[in-house]
């Protein structure tokens, strides 16, 4: 069992790697194909949840234990950082829907740690 810091650090940086990637990949989609940008939405939240689900099952993975709470602990921070991110560089304002994203991101993320906790299970 590993560090749990460490173990959410981990799928963070997985998630965000996984964002960023297919960030680029649909900038570049948008820029080579004739994909509208009135579709970027959908590619958006797609990308997200994807990031999160594996950012959540690397945690659940690595921590070997309670899957649904530190995927989710995963998936809150973040949401978190996106907020940050959004708030101070961008002048993003706060609205409803950004409390459901953060649901979303924690039910999504503690499905990935709940699946990682599982997968690891089987390993031992």
């Amino acid at each position: 069992m590993r560090s749990t810091s460490a173990s959410v650090m981990t799928g963070l940086l997985f998630t965000f790697g996984l964002v960023l990637s297919g960030s680029l990949l649909t900038a570049m989609l948008l820029s080579f194909t004739e994909l509208r940008e009135s579709s970027l939405p959908y590619f958006t939240y797609a990308i997200n949840a994807l990031g999160l689900l594996v950012g959540g099952f690397v945690t659940g993975r690595r921590c070997g234990g309670r899957g649904w709470y530190y995927g989710g602990l995963t998936g809150s921070a973040y949401f978190i950082l996106v907020l940050l991110i959004g708030f101070l560089g961008f002048d993003a304002p706060m609205q409803l829907s950004t409390l459901f994203y953060l649901l979303g991101a924690f039910v999504v993320s503690a499905m990935g740690g709940v699946v990682g906790v599982n997968t690891a299970a089987e390993r031992r």
